[in-house]
């Protein structure tokens, strides 16, 4: 059985098929859109205009109060960096852009402190799982600041002397509440100094159900 062929006209008229009124049409909305914003821009009023370019860096744009910006390291009261080098922050990082060589605290306030503290920021994947892993409140990426750009790869790894000059003294205190923190928070009895266990709940072993 032959197939046959049915023509179907093209629907519309002539100045559809042609195409070229409406070629103009879109010049024209084109052409008005940009009398608008090149008069409006260079008269100074841009805020009337349709652009949304932002000219950065002579403009910028209000970043979110939680934006994750350039790291920074927290001092204590008395201008020494707050880190400790317990690692967890290069532990947790998931790009291995955090250096950290520990040594000893020679005031002995602390156990150790950071010797060298380095973050290549063009590994770093601004995950900010480095400030919330921290225990003393020692690194942040609260400065709503970007990485700046840099012709050497060296040059965008930042080091403790360049993390510091970031930071402010924190207020935070270090090691929670103290060892009585169930008091201060719950008032709930702890261990005497004398050493003494309170127990918080049900002796050990079996429990002998009360008889009515």
């Amino acid at each position: 059985m032959a197939v046959g062929v049915k023509v179907v006209a093209r629907p519309g008229s002539l100045s559809q098929q042609l195409y070229l009124p409406a070629i103009a049409e879109g010049l024209g909305v084109t052409f008005r859109h940009f009398v608008k914003n090149f008069f409006g821009n260079i008269t100074g009023r841009r805020d009337k205009t349709d652009i949304v370019t932002v000219s950065y860096p002579e403009e910028k744009l209000p970043y979110p109060a939680r934006h994750r910006g350039l790291h920074r390291l927290m001092l204590r009261d008395d201008g020494q960096v707050r880190c400790v080098a317990c690692m967890m922050c290069p532990t947790v990082c998931p790009a291995h852009c955090i250096t950290i060589v520990p040594e000893e605290a020679a005031d002995g306030s602390i156990e150790k402190r950071p010797k060298i503290f380095e973050i290549d920021e063009l590994r770093c994947v601004v995950c900010g799982l480095c400030a919330e892993a921290c225990p003393c409140d020692a690194i942040r990426m609260d400065t709503l600041e970007h990485a700046k750009p840099t012709y050497r790869r060296v040059d965008a790894i930042l080091d403790k002397e360049e993390l510091i000059s970031r930071g402010i003294k924190s207020s935070a205190v270090q090691g929670g509440v103290g060892g009585f923190w169930r008091e201060k928070v719950g008032d709930e009895p702890q261990t005497p100094p004398s050493g003494e266990v309170v127990p918080a709940g049900p002796p050990a072993g079996p429990v002998e159900p009360k008889l009515p």
